[in-house]
């Protein structure tokens, strides 16, 4: 090659027997190859005269794959302005699970650099021969890097998907904890071991055990197979869309976001008392529940092109990621108090962009449908984050007992509930002083008393009268063997 530019070629999934013609002439007629890794079965069958480089350090080099595709990329581009060139060899096809490749055509095309692509057969072809599988019916490819950087699968469990390039053990295990957050632990998955070549295997084994294998290596794709209709977000919205199609369900048919608002306030106090129950089996399905009212309400929307479900996604996403500059861009934080104070700039700032800054005031984020205490909580915590708040304690108690004489000394109806909400009010402070939920601290209070009455029922049924016709004190006894019997700890 005698000008400059970028030869990228294709070496094929095993060794050089599936090189193509083009590739393995142009191989024998250069003298300087640049691999992308060298731990490749085609790497040792290269013309001894050839001179040969690769980029297998660079994984050891850096922690993210991201550095390494990013000095990949530029090496070969830099490589490329030379008077000779150069030829950068990559496993498989350039054009199937190469991101380098994609990138390198990309930049060269703004640098006015020449790029010739040499294709080559894909690990694909012989991976799902050996699987005995079509890729055409929903199978999703992903590089086993990207995979082992995730802390969820970034595909539906009702695809199929093929992780490959999974080079060590530290990899599976990574790739292995990943999709378990997605997967049963004994989920059966598939390895497949030098696809193509004389070597090719295929291992049969449970999703825990694929860090256990002793085969695997740079050339082994992880296969996972479909989970059954029913386990991806996709499925449900697909039973939302269909209840709502015109030979769909006619109650679902007929729900407006109007005539679903009681739902989705119930739903969401059924998931309370899930929590207050501390049942998982129970959390579970009405978490499921309260979903169903998401989806049914997106669906909705979507029908009147008013949003999609992505639109949601894509809006909360940005949310978060704006709001957390913490994690996820370079501000620092010292304590959580520095992280709400940083959230309510940014709100602020959101305000003004959004040219609502004179409209909303930071308390005005507070839905007015949420119960009193919870609101009366929210608003300290809001009014916490800009420092209006006592630095002890002690204020906070003296203001409670203030409000209870000056409940004790109202002379009025109206004043008597005047100080009563400003008695609650105090008193919801107090409670988050010893940062605790009032909503929840009542709603536990509440459950209490009802197993403790009906202790008392019980009581007066097992001595054959009605609970109006026991006497106060026989009543308070009973009382007194119900907090023995359902007590809170180190309760007297």
């Amino acid at each position: 090659m005698k000008t400059p530019g970028i030869v990228i070629v294709g070496l094929g999934p095993a060794g050089a027997e599936l090189l193509t013609r083009e590739a393995w002439e142009w191989i024998a007629q250069t003298d300087e190859v640049y691999l992308r890794t060298s731990l490749h079965p085609c790497a040792v069958e290269l013309p001894k005269t050839l001179s040969v480089h690769s980029f297998d350090n660079l994984y050891e080099k850096h922690a993210a794959l991201g550095d390494v595709l990013d000095e990949i990329v530029n090496t070969v581009l830099e490589l490329g302005k030379r008077e000779q060139g150069v030829t950068y060899a990559v496993p498989g096809s350039p054009w199937v699970a190469e991101e380098t490749c994609a990138r390198i055509l990309e930049q060269a095309k703004e640098a006015g650099l020449p790029v010739r692509v040499i294709n080559g057969m894909s690990f694909l072809e012989p991976v799902c021969a050996a699987l005995g599988i079509d890729p055409a019916n929903q199978l999703v490819l992903i590089d086993a890097m990207h995979m082992a950087e995730k802390n969820v699968p970034t595909f539906p469990p009702s695809c199929g998907a093929l992780i490959h390039q999974i080079g060590t053990g530290i990899d599976a295990s990574q790739i292995k904890l990943t999709l378990m957050s997605a997967y049963p632990d004994d989920y059966p998955v598939r390895l497949v071991h030098a696809a193509g070549s004389a070597q090719q295997s295929v291992e049969d084994l449970p999703l825990y055990a694929i860090d256990q294998s002793v085969k695997i290596g740079l050339i082994s794709t992880l296969y996972i197979p479909p989970r059954e209709n029913g386990h991806a977000f996709e499925d449900l919205q697909e039973i939302i869309a269909r209840l709502r199609a015109p030979d769909g369900c006619p109650w679902d048919r007929e729900q407006t976001h109007l005539s679903l608002r009681p739902y989705l306030l119930q739903e969401t106090y059924e998931v309370l008392e899930a929590l207050d129950r501390e049942e998982p089996d129970e959390l579970c399905e009405e978490l499921g529940d309260l979903l169903l009212q998401i989806l049914l309400h997106t669906q909705i929307a979507t029908e009147a092109e008013d949003f999609r479900m992505t639109d949601v996604i894509q809006a909360i996403s940005s949310k978060l990621i704006r709001r957390h500059p913490h994690v996820f861009g370079e501000v620092q934080v010292n304590s959580v108090d520095n992280v709400l104070q940083n959230w309510e700039k940014i709100k602020a700032k959101e305000r003004e962009d959004n040219g609502n800054s004179h409209k909303t005031g930071m308390l005005e984020g507070i839905p007015l449908a949420l119960p009193a205490l919870t609101q009366a909580d929210q608003i300290q915590r809001r009014a916490k984050r800009v420092g209006f708040d006592w630095d002890t304690i002690e204020p906070v108690i003296a203001k409670v007992r203030e409000e209870l004489e000056e409940l004790n000394s109202a002379e009025t109806s109206a004043q008597r509930q005047a100080e009563a909400g400003d008695l609650l009010f105090a008193a919801v402070n107090l409670i988050r002083w010893l940062d605790i939920d009032p909503e929840t601290a009542l709603r536990e209070c509440n459950l209490r008393f009802r197993k403790r009455f009906a202790y008392i029922e019980a009581g007066a049924a097992k001595a054959g009268k009605s609970v109006d016709e026991l006497s106060f004190e026989e009543m308070d006894a009973l009382w007194e063997e119900a907090k023995k019997a359902f007590s809170v700890p180190n309760e007297t």
